[in-house]
């Protein structure tokens, strides 16, 4: 008995299909014949979900009893005995009830599937484990059932069920989803366009490397090596000149042409040290590249045309992208450059574009830093000139012309020496000069095949041979050396210039300068330590790449910053000629980390200007605002006082209500200007208990008019944390704010929701709302949107409001209203242990 399929319905974000395309599916089995149950499904009392089970064979539930209370979950045991073709199984991120026969309902599924049963299941893209926090970050919701990526990765079938933000809105305005009371708290939460555009990339990029790994796996099984062009991917060599940029636009057009198109730039570094490209231009490119949506990628390699061959093939690249050689004609001598041997090695299933550019033929530039002074190749052709060379010519010069005398033969030979000198410097030019001289010797100078010398001016013109040989050698040698370090220095100086210019301009992060560090030398790992003093152990301020080492003495390389800072590298031993730029990259760490502590200190000082500025505008406020209710309080108690006039009962209770008012508008705003006070000196403190809603808004409901407010607080809902003199105030605070822009006669609603693990204050109203680029600074100090006249107060509320709910760990924000206005929501955190006592709406759009 073979294993069973599992073919999975993806969602991009619930409610986008998922049961409905599912029940559609197991209907078409069932039509073509296939043993087809519903083992699991819950339609959530949809209309549509509930009537594609019809005519589904249904598979009874188990009852569990579980602390007095009865669930129903998928009765395993019933399908194993039944053996069904296939299992129609919903949720398969679902947590069962305790003392059922697994866990997660994933654990069932494996069950059915060992036995051999074909299973098709549904999950949501925001219950993959690993994208947990990622879900979490967007929606602000931490998804609590989740199932393990390699179970979905298994599925032998993952069909992706999407839909557009604007298409899944308004089916759950329709009520296609949710029950019309739950509409309006899904539109304004879980269910934001933001959030389910996010949903929906990360659903589509999720199954878009799985087809990756589809190909990639069938590739290795029939091992393909052959490149297909199922997606475009197109791999721009990089040498770090200036035709990089060119190159990189070209590339970027080429992907557009074709859906899907990817762009990978690759600049391929011998491992020798130092790189002989500008860092600074490579800097540019490297943006320039991840700006028009490529990735940039730094290979280690001593040949460039083959570590370009090797990283195209590796990705399943399509075509590459190379610039025209900055070769002269005559450097095409020493072979075809990298072009024409990327070219002609491709083969037929990598397309090559040699693209033409504003540097082309103008020349290579100097060998790079820490390299060999003439190259490899120069050196192997010196060699074979310097011995090779005098070898024939001496074969030559005995067959062919054995009289031209020995004062031409002396200057044919050190014509060979002056050429491997020119080639292969010093030692290769030395060898000819010493073969060559025994060579003329035995074969050229009287006695003939003898080494002695019989006539004195033969010996003098050897000499002079020899002298000349090892002159012209020491010259070329030292060019070299000098060419060399020329080269060498304008890459430290390039390097450098490039790595101070960046931080002088703050543009440079820790983690960026050591990943510089780490690029440039061609190391594993480069870690920042740090010790107070010498009797303290060290501890690591920054680190990049892997296995790093937590102190200097385990390092390959370790350069000394101070007496409390150290640069650790580990990878490989560097020369001691690499120190030097080294100990440039060690300061420019330390002035960075300085600069990032004085970036911390200076935030605590703005934070103290911030201070000041609202004092400032505290004075300019209250100096109208304070003395606005003072001035009417002072009228009335004037006039209380009046013996000229008889005030009736009436006059007199109207200008004690002014008198209390008054006093009431004095009282509040000096709650927030204290409140605002304690907020800007860090003096709040929440004191954190377990509280019910239902008790502290209408608290909170007491300084608006009765009519104006439409309370809708479940009783049911769970406890939160939050402190509740705190709450009070904040909810207040919103409350007023709320009624002073709704329309006369049109209530402000204030209704409660909880949503996984955490609860949803959220306070609607009609009013004007306000354009998102004014949300943010409604919530600033001293701020007042709109046309509100002074005297209604100095733009404090939301801002206390804010500040009090932050405090509480909870969040504040604004949002529009479905239909016109605005909708304060704050968010507060569910107390521990509470169990949400109405369905997670997230969790419970499963179609």
């Amino acid at each position: 008995m073979g294993r069973g399929k599992l073919r999975i319905y993806l969602g991009a974000a619930p409610g986008v299909g998922k049961t409905y395309s599912m029940l559609s599916e197991g209907h078409r089995r069932v039509e073509r014949g296939t043993d087809c149950v519903v083992a699991f499904v819950e339609h959530h009392n949809r209309p549509r979900t509930e009537v594609m089970l019809h005519g589904l064979e249904m598979i009874p539930r188990r009852t569990i009893e579980y602390r007095g209370t009865s669930f129903t979950e998928m009765d395993v045991d019933a399908i194993l005995a039944r053996r069904p073709a296939v299992a129609l199984v919903d949720e398969l991120p679902h947590t069962n009830v305790p003392g059922s026969r697994n866990a997660k309902r994933w654990q069932d599924v494996e069950e059915l599937l060992a036995a051999g049963i074909d299973v098709v299941s549904t999950v949501n893209i925001q219950h993959l484990e690993s994208l947990g926090d990622v879900v979490e970050a967007i929606t602000g919701i931490r998804q609590k059932e989740t199932v393990p990526d390699e179970v979905v990765r298994r599925a032998d079938q993952i069909e992706l069920v999407d839909m557009s933000p604007q298409a899944l809105r308004r089916r759950m305005a329709h009520g296609n989803i949710y029950k019309s009371d739950k509409v309006d708290a899904a539109l304004s939460n879980y269910f934001r366009p933001g959030n389910l555009t996010a949903l929906r990339e990360l659903a589509l990029l999720w199954t878009a490397d799985r087809v990756d790994e589809y190909l990639q796996e069938y590739r290795t099984e029939h091992r393909v090596s052959k490149i297909w062009g199922s997606r475009e991917r197109i791999v721009v060599g990089l040498t770090g000149g200036p035709e990089g940029r060119t190159l990189i636009r070209r590339a970027v057009r080429l992907a557009e042409k074709g859906a899907g198109g990817e762009v990978l730039a690759v600049y391929i570094s011998r491992s020798d040290g130092l790189t002989s490209a500008s860092p600074k231009e490579l800097a540019v490119q490297r943006t320039l590249v991840e700006d028009l949506g490529g990735t940039f990628h730094h290979v280690v390699g001593d040949d460039v045309s083959a570590g370009l061959l090797e990283f195209a093939r590796g990705v399943n690249a399509t075509q590459i992208v190379l610039g025209v050689s900055r070769r002269r004609s005559w450097q095409y001598l020493f072979g075809p450059g990298v072009s024409g041997t990327v070219a002609r090695e491709s083969g037929p299933d990598l397309d090559v574009h040699i693209v033409t550019h504003d540097e082309a033929a103008k020349g290579r530039r100097l060998p790079g830093p820490g390299g060999a002074r003439l190259g490899r190749s120069r050196t192997i052709w010196g060699w074979l000139v310097g011995l090779a060379g005098p070898a024939l010519l001496t074969l030559l010069l005995s067959t062919a012309a054995p009289d031209v005398g020995l004062a031409n033969d002396v200057l044919l030979y050190l014509t060979l020496t002056v050429a491997a000198a020119l080639l292969g410097g010093l030692k290769p030019a030395l060898a000819s000069a010493a073969f060559g001289s025994l060579l003329l010797n035995w074969f050229f100078t009287p006695p003939i095949h003898q080494l002695t010398i019989a006539d004195p001016r033969n010996i003098v013109a050897l000499v002079i041979f020899v002298g000349v040989a090892i002159s012209v050698a020491s010259v070329v040698d030292l060019a070299a050396r000098r060419t060399h370090q020329a080269a060498r220095l304008r890459a430290e100086s390039e390097t450098l210039s490039f790595l101070a210019g960046s931080v002088l301009r703050g543009e440079t992060t820790l983690e960026a300068l050591l990943e510089r560090v780490r690029e440039t030398f061609s190391m594993e790992s480069v870690a920042l330590l740090e010790r107070p003093d010498e009797t303290e152990p060290w501890s690591c301020v920054a680190v990049v790449g892997h296995r790093p080492c937590d102190r200097p003495e385990d390092a390959d390389v370790d350069m000394p910053v101070g007496d409390h800072l150290a640069l650790a590298l580990t990878g490989r031993v560097l020369p001691a000629e690499d120190r030097r730029v080294l100990g440039a990259f060690a300061a420019q760490a330390a002035v960075v980390l300085d600069r990032q502590r004085l970036v911390g200190e200076a935030e605590e000082a703005r934070k103290l200007a911030e201070g000041n500025k609202i004092r400032t505008s505290l004075l300019a406020a209250v100096s109208h605002d304070l003395r606005t209710p003072l001035a009417g309080i002072k009228a009335s108690v004037t006039s209380l006082r009046s013996d000229d006039v008889e005030w009736s009962e009436d006059d007199r209770a109207e200008l004690l209500e002014g008198i209390e008012d008054g006093a009431d508008r004095l009282d509040h705003l000096v709650g927030n200007l204290l409140d605002m006070s304690r907020l800007e000196t860090g003096t709040v403190t929440a004191v954190i208990r377990e509280t019910d809603l239902d008790e502290v808004v209408p608290m909170a409901l007491l300084g608006v008019p009765e009519d104006s407010v439409e309370l809708d607080i479940p009783e049911t809902l769970p406890m939160v944390a939050v402190d509740r003199g705190l709450l009070e105030r904040a909810v207040a605070n919103i409350v007023e704010n709320a009624v002073k822009y709704s329309p006369d006669g049109v209530p402000v609603l204030v209704s409660a929701s909880a949503l996984a693990d955490r609860v949803e204050l959220r306070v609607v109203d009609r009013g004007p709302g306000v354009p998102d680029e004014a949300k943010e600074r409604v919530f600033g100090a001293f701020q007042r949107y709109g046309d509100a006249p002074r005297g209604e107060g100095v733009g404090l509320g939301l801002a206390v409001a804010r500040g009090f709910v932050e405090a509480m760990g909870g969040t504040l924000t604004a949002e529009d209203t479905p239909g016109g206005g605005l909708t304060m929501t704050v968010t507060l955190r569910m107390a521990a242990g509470a169990v949400p006592s109405v369905p997670d709406l997230a969790a419970e759009a499963t179609t």
